[in-house]
């Protein structure tokens, strides 16, 4: 039983999954964007590693005098590759000396400073990965003051209820009372079917 185990294994040993997510960490930071393509697997176990090291960011924004001690903590998390450039390249035109812990310190953590939690998005892709088919999905940083919008299902309408007091006295067209027969009155019901030139028999008749 996986009693209080959270987290996913991704058939790796604790040293090779933290390496894991400490790439696709890296990964993120360093994109101009902010996106990256990965497993939908692996984009919901780094999630909560990514959005850790971004709250640290944040609370050294809030907090100035805790700076330290955050940025020490996110270079113990991330390890030595935190020092690393953003963009090493040799076109002068993209090349970026700033470091991956720099950026995240200056431009990523003031970015959500008024947003407590919540930095990243998940957006599942059509594509399948080639060789084993896996799910595909693209993990990005929200942008500067963007918020989640989520749909909300549409309720169906309340069904109407007729009043009782309206179908009673709605009547349908065809139905109509039948007239009473001339000679009878209420309470009387009407005389048997008898053969021809016999009266029928009357109480006031006199008896033979």
């Amino acid at each position: 039983m996986r009693h209080r185990r959270a987290g996913y294994k991704l058939n790796r040993n604790a040293t090779h999954r933290l390496a894991l997510y400490r790439n696709l960490a890296m990964a993120l930071f360093r994109h101009p964007e902010g996106r990256i393509i990965t497993t939908l697997e692996k984009a919901k176990a780094v999630r909560p590693f990514v959005e850790k090291l971004i709250t640290l960011a944040r609370k050294a924004t809030l907090e100035p005098e805790k700076a330290l001690h955050a940025r020490r903590l996110v270079l113990s998390r991330l390890g030595p590759p935190s020092n690393a450039e953003v963009n090493p390249s040799d076109d002068e035109k993209e090349v970026d000396h700033t470091k991956v812990i720099v950026k995240l310190f200056n431009e990523i953590g003031p970015r959500f400073k008024d947003r407590p939690g919540g930095y990243t998005r998940i957006i599942k892709r059509s594509q399948r990965r080639l060789g084993d088919g896996g799910k595909t999905a693209f993990l990005e940083l929200l942008k500067e003051g963007e918020t989640k919008v989520r749909a909300r299902p549409v309720e169906a309408p309340a069904p109407k209820v007729q009043d009782e007091t309206s179908e009673q006295t709605e009547e349908p067209a065809g139905e109509q009372t039948e007239p009473q027969m001339s000679g009878q009155t209420e309470g009387q019901t009407p005389p048997h079917d008898q053969p021809a030139g016999e009266t029928p028999a009357t109480e006031n008749q006199p008896k033979t």
